[in-house]
């Protein structure tokens, strides 16, 4: 890839990400979550959406090495209590229906070393303080995007045959390609995309199946699905009718499970990267919609502090991915959920989002789990699917519909 080659991609992707990821209308505030690292993605950013007509940019940078030495050296005192400042911002960007957009980059190893129990207490406390941003995120009150950025440490964990510049313009090649920026017009390819998607999830929400029987050689899982539940893929709409993607690249369809009716045991068949940390083979016992046995080859005491969060010991969501997508296709790990989880079936530990439900989210937090619908400060996706996966679907009457044969749409 030349440069001016890159840079006119790179364009492109801003374009798409403020046109199709967030949508951003006239009059409206964005917020832009990214690294120092990627100041030529992030000033594109802001450039396209005072274009589109944003009322205001509010760029929040975020620097690896900062966050580190305040893991590191910050007191028990501020790791356990989030100044005012930072409550008040969640409830501006409310207050604004804001459009998000996360750019993820960072090194998926990044805090290794760190005492795991100083990670998992500022997680809980900033949890709490940015709790109306989540809940407003989750129930789809604003329009919000999760997009990547190729970094040098993240490419090389990628791609550890290559080195520096090499394997960042690997990485962006890869992140041009899953979401579809090679293409003359990737707007219009996206919109069909989005549109093919939609229609499996259509066929999910009639047959509306009590719960799904995951089988294959490292599995033997069933998931209860909430009553009167409702698939989702790729795009989602706001109150207001604003259409936007949540997820780029997005292979999903996915719903909400029903915290009080998992069985069973699963394997994780990806890395996850979470907390600056790599885990790795996760084997989830669950009895009665609760983590009964959890055991990580790689990573046990991060996932221990992760499954001690509130709501974390059941699942969110269920999400189905065709192993044939194109993510999967490319045989690469990329260490960061935002791609691997479009590479395969996966669930998320933790909240469930609202609109997964019927009527959710006017419900409180009792009636949503009272509707097995489950509430957490946290959600983590784990990657579960594979080219041998089975996936039944139950119906009320004990019926059983095949949903997926050797990883693939039935």
């Amino acid at each position: 890839m030349t440069m001016t080659n890159f840079e006119e991609k790179l364009a492109k992707y801003a374009q798409l990400i403020i046109e199709v990821g967030v949508n951003v209308q006239k009059g409206q505030a964005v917020v832009l979550y990214i690294s120092v690292t990627q100041q030529k993605l992030a000033h594109l950013l802001v450039e396209k959406a005072y274009q589109a007509g944003a009322i205001e940019v509010i760029v929040k940078w975020s620097d690896t090495f900062s966050n580190r030495q305040f893991l590191k050296y910050a007191s028990a005192e501020r790791l356990s209590n989030a100044p005012e400042y930072i409550v008040k911002e969640a409830e501006y960007i409310v207050a604004k229906k804001a459009a998000r957009i996360s750019v993820v980059s960072e090194d998926p190893g990044a805090y290794a070393g760190i005492d795991q129990k100083r990670i998992a207490q500022n997680q809980k406390t900033m949890g709490q303080a940015l709790l109306s941003v989540r809940k407003a995120t989750q129930n789809n009150d604003l329009s919000w995007t999760v997009v990547g950025a190729a970094d040098e440490a993240w490419a090389e964990k990628v791609f550890p045959n290559l080195a520096g510049q090499d394997a960042v313009s690997r990485l962006w090649e890869e992140i041009f390609k899953t979401c579809r920026i090679n293409e003359a017009d990737p707007i219009a390819v996206w919109k069909a995309h989005d549109q093919q998607l939609r229609s499996k999830a259509e066929w999910l929400n009639q047959e509306q199946f009590s719960a799904l029987h995951y089988t294959s050689p490292l599995t033997d899982f069933t998931v209860g699905l909430p009553k009167n539940h409702i698939w989702e893929a790729a795009s989602s709409l706001t109150p207001d009718g604003i259409s936007f993607m949540a997820n780029m690249p997005t292979e999903e369809v996915f719903t909400a499970a029903d915290c009080h009716r998992i069985d069973g045991y699963i394997c994780s068949t990806k890395p996850l990267s979470y907390a600056g940390n790599i885990l790795e083979d996760m084997k989830f016992t669950f009895k009665d919609g609760q983590i009964v046995e959890a055991t990580a080859k790689k990573g046990q005491a991060v996932l221990d502090h992760l499954l001690e969060l509130p709501g974390a010991r059941s699942l969110g969501e269920v999400s189905l991915v065709p192993d044939p997508s194109p993510i999967s296709q490319s045989g690469i790990t990329f260490f960061n959920t935002l791609f691997d989880e479009n590479a395969s079936d996966h669930l998320a530990l933790g909240a469930a989002y609202p609109t997964n439900v019927q009527g959710g989210t006017n419900m409180t937090d009792e009636e949503l789990l009272a509707h097995g619908v489950n509430v957490s400060q946290t959600h983590v996706d784990f990657m579960v699917g594979s080219s041998d996966m089975n996936i039944d679907g139950i119906k009320a009457d004990g019926s059983v519909v095949p949903v997926f044969r050797n990883g693939d749409w039935a």
